[in-house]
Order: structure tokens, then sequence, then C-alpha cells
């Protein structure tokens, strides 16, 4: 009999409930390896829950191991419970150390100047006074100017620091943001990968879609339409804000990885094609700084900004900050803008480089797609492994993969040009076909 979730859980919680659920069933042998779970419409029907309920609960169990996807096949068992726990002392003596990551989205440490960073943090924690107070909860004022300013110069957005709002990465601007939508009630997103951004809606009481413009929010990532860098064309941009606009939707725009455009001319952002009204814009700092700086910051319409503001002082601010005061004069020195041009030659050299490597170690059984954008590239190749065969297989020696998908003797494979060093493209790719065969 199968157990009513929603007396169990709160709704933020249903998926995993579900994941519990289907984990203990795994573990417990009353679902055997090998076994073919439940499609994703069976089960929602018979739990009585939202197939987007069932799809993270899955995707979760998928990436802790209880389950593996098959190729137009569904989910199945893995043999996960026949294992043996390996003890505390003999688990790190077995890990084999990571020699090449193709999967980081990580920075190259010859693209960042730590000593810089250091003397901007430095010069920020000798400002005593200010670090005693709490941050502000919109983000210091100061900042504020500043990332007004920026985005003027370098996507052509007009907007004032009280339409801006700091916070310490993308979620937690979301977190933020809902509330505030709420009677939205429905999201779209271009794909289930950004488990993280759908998560914080469905926590919400959203009802999460994939690739459905007739949703209350349409959340996409422009300059990031694909894992390999495909970018929206501006007609596309045009026809989606002209839409968006006619029914009362709202788009949040995160501009993920805009400054990485190397092979077109960068497109004007969605927020300045509908002069400010219907979209969110986002932006972050991670890709030109360090992942570690957890500072994202969002732009807020005329008709969400008033909204805000009378909630803002029931928020805490999520971000440093002593960051933010260091970046506030990093920006101001030109600093950040010679950053980015930096990373985009060094990102657009690498790429190239990784591109030569594949074409070169592969040869003409491979098929490669690369966009205009971004930092990765997906490869294409014939191998009898699963996804999962070879990510193990990879990760005994010391190769850390990211599989895109899969299907019966072909595996696509997304590398990353941006941590690994060039020098190690090579070894890195021979390595790979060699485990792919």
């Amino acid at each position: 009999m199968r157990p009513n979730f929603k007396d169990e859980a709160e709704p933020r919680q249903l998926y995993l409930a579900v994941y519990r659920y289907y984990r203990d069933q795994i573990t417990e042998r009353r679902l055997p390896p090998g076994s073919k779970m439940p499609s994703l419409r069976t089960c929602a029907q018979e739990l009585k829950l939202s197939r987007t309920t069932i799809e993270n609960a899955y995707l979760q169990l998928a990436a802790d191991g209880y389950i593996i996807a098959k190729a137009q096949s569904g989910y199945y068992v893995t043999d996960i419970a026949d294992r043996p726990l390996p003890s505390r002392n003999t688990a790190r003596t077995q890990d084999t150390p990571v020699k090449y990551n193709l999967s980081s989205s990580g920075v190259d440490r010859e693209g960042f100047r730590f000593d810089l960073w250091r003397r901007y943090i430095k010069s920020a924690l000798r400002q005593d006074d200010r670090l005693l107070s709490y941050g502000e909860p919109q983000g210091e004022e100061d900042f504020r100017q500043t990332l007004s300013a920026y985005v003027r110069e370098h996507r052509n957005i007009l907007c004032t620091p009280q339409d801006i709002v700091v916070g310490a990465g993308v979620q937690s601007l979301l977190h933020i943001l809902c509330p505030l939508v709420r009677e939205k009630a429905t999201v779209s997103f271009p794909t289930p990968s950004f488990l993280q951004g759908s998560t914080v809606f469905q926590d919400y009481g959203f009802q999460v879609r994939y690739r459905n413009k007739d949703s209350g929010v349409i959340y996409v990532s422009p300059a990031h339409m694909t894992k390999w860098g495909e970018i929206m064309p501006v007609s596309r941009r045009l026809e989606l804000v002209r839409y968006a606009s006619g029914h009362g939707s709202l788009i949040i725009e995160d501009d993920f990885e805009n400054e990485f455009v190397y092979l077109q001319k960068p497109t004007p952002s969605l927020f300045s094609l509908a002069g400010g009204r219907g979209v969110v814009y986002i932006g972050s700092f991670s890709r030109l700084l360090l992942p570690s700086i957890r500072i994202s910051f969002m732009i807020l319409p005329p008709e969400l900004k008033d909204a805000y503001l009378a909630k803002a002082a029931s928020y805490n601010q999520t971000a440093s900050k002593a960051e933010q005061i260091a970046l506030c004069q990093f920006i101001r020195d030109g600093h950040l803008a010679a950053q980015t041009r930096k990373l985009r030659r060094l990102y657009s050299q690498k790429l190239k480089q990784l591109l030569e490597t594949v074409e070169d170690v592969f040869g003409p059984e491979c098929s490669v797609q690369i966009g205009s954008a971004g930092t990765t590239l997906a490869l294409s190749l014939p191998s009898p492994l699963t996804g999962e065969e070879l990510k193990a297989r990879a990760a005994k020696e010391g190769l850390r993969l990211q599989i895109l998908r899969e299907s019966p003797g072909e595996l696509t494979i997304l590398l990353s040009c941006s941590a690994l060093p060039a020098q190690d493209f090579y070894p890195a790719c021979s390595l790979l076909k060699k485990l792919a065969e």
C-alpha cells in the first residue's frame, strides 16, 4: 500500500519524502537490483503528486546512486544494496585523486589575481566602524550604486540603486523573489537540470514546468541556452518579451556566462528589450572572480520593487559585507572590466585548443557541438558503456566527467576547458578515448 505523502510531509518537502520512501525500498531490497522503477507519469498518478515532484525525487535518487537512467527505457534500481559499505578508515585511501577534471566549471588558476583581490579584502577589513554593523538587507548602498553604473555600461540596462537587491548566490535571491510573485502559480524552466532553482519555486508551492511559455513565470538563461553555450537570438528574445507582456507573464533573465561570448557580438538583455518592465534581471560574479565569492544581484522591475521595499527590513543580507565593500572598489578601479577581458581571451583560446585536441584524438568517429559562448563543448562518441560505467572507469583513473545524455551505443559528454590546464587536454582526452572503448 502506497503512503499518502501529502499527509506525511509539508508541501516543500514532498520530493524528499518520495526520495526517502524509494531509498528505503531499495536498501531494504523490497525493490531488488535491476528492477524497473515506475514511470514518472505512473508514479505521479499513484502517489497523487505532481510529475515534477516525482522527477526531482528520481533525480536525487540517481545522483546518490540508488537508480540509473537508461535511454528511452526509464529508471532502474542499481546494485547499491548489495555493495559492502567501506569503513571510514579505508574509504579515503581507496579514493583516486582527481588528475584531470573535465567536468569542472571552476576558474582557471592563472585567470585570477589572488594578490590583487587580497589587497582589496584587506582594505575592506580596515574599515572598522563600518564592519561593526550588520549589512544592509538590500545590499550596501555604494555597492548598489556601482552595480547600477556597471550594468548600464556593460549591458545597457538603465536602473537605479533602489532597483537592485544583492544576495549570496542566485538561490538566495529566488527565496526573496518567490513570495513576491506567488500569485503567478506556475514557472517554466528550459530543462530539469536547474534543480536548485526549480526546488526553490516548488518549495513555495509553484507548479514547475519545462519549456512551457504558457506559465506565470518564465525562467531563461539567454546566453546559456544549452550546456555547450548556444545563445538565444535577438529575434527570439523580442518574441519572448512580446509574448510574456501580452500574457501577463514575468520573465526571470539569468544572465549566466554572458561575459563569455566569443563567436558573435553580445546580444541585448531581455530587461533592456522590455524597457525594464516584466523582467527580473539576475547577474553573478562567480564565473568572473571565484566560485567561493558568493555575490549575486537582481534588478527588479517597478511592479515588484515597491512590494519588495515594503518587506525589505524583514530580510537579512546573505552576502558578505566585507566582500561587497571590496568588490565595490574593485569594480570602480576598473579591475572587473580588465578581468572580464582577460578571461574572455583566456577561455576563448582554451576552448579552441580543447576543440582541436578533441578532433585530433577522436577523429571523424565523434561529433562535437559548440556554441557561441561559455567554456564547454559537447562530445558525442561511440561506446558500448553506459554513462555510469564510463564515469566509474574514469574515476578509478583520476578522470572526472559529466555525462550529458546517452543512447544505445553512444554517449554525449560535456567537456569543460575552464579549470583544466591546457597542457592536460591531450592526456585527458587520450585517457577518455581509451576508457570509452
